[in-house]
Formats: structure tokens, C-alpha cells, sequence
């Protein structure tokens, strides 16, 4: 990392079919944000058009969309970088893609599109098909939206790339238990073994399809270390300084000592093959007799 940076995590209610008030409220959040000297802020998986798989075809915009041309005027005009989860629609006539629209103030937007569909999505969505990093203000960050974190390598494959931050965005439903303590059961994980900053929101409150949102903002250190949480359910931006000097020396090449160690930098990738081959052995079926 180039220089600290002071970025803003969004835990935030979105509407299915209201995206006109989504907007507005993305707007808002962003111009309070700025005037907290944010640099960069993440919303929630989908937050521009609500999270309801089966009506994804109806809400999904494109990516020349008014709304993302209004988008791109608010980045510009705050000079800050929007990360904005959408149902995007897709250019090829497929169905729509989850999305992380990455929104700059000074050129075209660039999107991340989620990789790892959950099982009910993936009758409703295409899935992505690649890891990119991003880079601004001074760092290089990544995302992986909601259920792609259930998947290390994409963690592993990110910082590889040199992702100093990457960001997790989320729609988890109040069913799905406390998020927060799902998180640090695995989140803390993926920052700690690839030497990352990474930080989460989720959707809070009802989306108008008879589905409730959990909430959830955490942030963890380099070293898998909680920086901060959120506990409030309420809407709210919660703003975190992260410097640039921890991350900059785990991955300097010299090392000082066995706290600063880079693990990535020591894996013995020759003897990985196996990882892209084996296959999930089969439970044997039980006997009825």
C-alpha cells in the first residue's frame, strides 16, 4: 500500500422494485461518506436493485444504465470510489450476473461478477468467470460477494495478485444466524493465511419480498485480527482507518522475523495439483435391511 486509507462500509436496506430509492439512498450515504474524508466505500451484495433471485431478470439494468450513469456523476462529483452491488444485466442475453460495480471518479467503471453462485442462484444467475484487482488510491483491492468466501482459493488467488484489501460484500438473511460470529469463524481465516485486509457488510432490514437481512459490518487486520464490528441492525456507515504500514511489512521480502511472515511467499505450488483433480469422495449409501 501506497499511503493509509480511510474507507466506509455500508450496512444497508435495499427494496426489490424500488431501485429509483435504492439510488437515492446510495447518493445520500455517499455525500455523507465524502464528508468524512472516505476514500473508498463498499455497499452490500445487490444493493442498488434488492436481493430476490426470482424477479433478477426483471431489476437487472445494464451497465450503461441511468442509474449507473448517476452513479458515476456522484463518484465524480465526491472525487470517491463506489463499490455497488447490482443485478447486472447480461450483455450477451444470458441470464443477469450478482455484481460489484466499481465505481471511479476520474474513468470508466469495472465490475466484479460473483463466482460462486449458491445453489438457488444458480437457476437465477450466470456465474462469473474470473478474479480481477482493482486499483486506486493508492492500494489494490479485490471483492468476493457473500457465498464466494465459502471458497479459499479465491482469497488466496487475490492477494497472489497483489490485492491488498479485498472486499465482502453480502445478502445474508436473518435466518442464516448471527453474522458476525459465522464471520470470524472463516473471514478471519482468509485475511490471516493470505496477509489482507478484508471487510465485510451485509443487507439489513427487509427487501419487500417477504425476506429479512441480518446486518453486519467487520473488519479484520493482516493477521486475522478484528479491527472492527458493527452490533447495531440498524441502516448505518461505519467508517475504518486502515495503514498501509502492517500489510507493508508482512509482505516485505525481508523478512524480520517469524510474526511478519508472508505465508504465500513460502507455498510449495509444484506439490498442488491434486487440488484442481480430486473430486469429493462419495458417501456410501446406508443399508435399510
Amino acid at each position: 500500500m501506497l499511503q493509509d486509507i480511510r474507507i466506509g462500509l455500508a450496512q444497508f436496506e435495499a427494496k426489490v422494485g424500488d431501485t429509483e430509492r435504492n439510488l437515492q439512498e446510495i447518493i445520500r450515504t455517499a455525500e455523507v461518506a465524502s464528508s468524512q474524508g472516505v476514500s473508498l466505500l463498499c455497499y452490500p451484495e445487490c444493493a442498488l436493485h434488492g436481493y430476490s433471485p426470482k424477479d433478477a431478470s426483471e431489476i437487472a439494468d445494464p451497465l450503461d444504465s441511468m442509474a449507473v450513469a448517476r452513479l458515476r456523476e456522484c463518484a465524480r462529483d465526491l472525487g470517491l470510489i463506489l463499490l455497488v452491488g447490482m443485478v447486472e444485466k447480461s450483455p450477451e442475453g444470458k441470464k443477469p450476473y450478482i455484481s460489484q460495480l466499481i465505481v471511479f471518479p476520474d474513468r470508466e467503471p469495472e465490475v466484479y461478477r460473483k463466482v460462486h453462485l449458491g445453489r438457488i442462484e444458480q437457476h437465477y444467475f450466470t456465474a462469473g468467470d474470473s478474479f480481477p484487482i482493482f486499483a486506486a488510491g493508492g492500494v489494490k483491492f479485490s471483492i468476493g460477494i457473500c457465498w464466494d468466501w465459502h471458497f479459499p482459493e479465491l482469497s488466496a488467488i487475490c492477494s497472489l495478485k497483489g490485492a491488498e484489501i479485498q472486499f465482502a460484500p453480502h445478502a445474508s438473511p436473518v435466518v442464516s444466524g448471527d453474522r458476525k460470529e459465522i464471520w470470524k469463524r472463516y473471514l478471519g481465516a482468509r485475511a490471516y493465511d493470505n496477509s489482507v485486509y478484508l471487510c465485510a457488510c451485509n443487507l439489513v432490514g427487509t427487501n419487500n419480498r417477504d425476506k429479512e437481512f441480518s446486518g453486519g459490518i467487520l473488519v479484520f487486520g493482516p493477521k486475522g485480527e478484528v479491527l472492527a464490528e458493527n452490533q447495531d441492525t440498524q441502516e448505518q456507515l461505519f467508517v475504518v482507518d486502515l495503514p498501509a504500514k502492517p500489510i507493508n511489512t508482512l509482505r516485505s521480502p525481508k523478512r524480520q522475523s517469524m510474526r511478519d511472515t508472508f505465508f504465500l511467499a513460502d507455498r510449495r505450488k509444484e506439490l498442488y495439483k491434486e487440488l484442481l483433480e480430486l473430486e469429493i469422495e462419495k458417501m456410501p449409501q446406508m443399508s435399510h435391511d
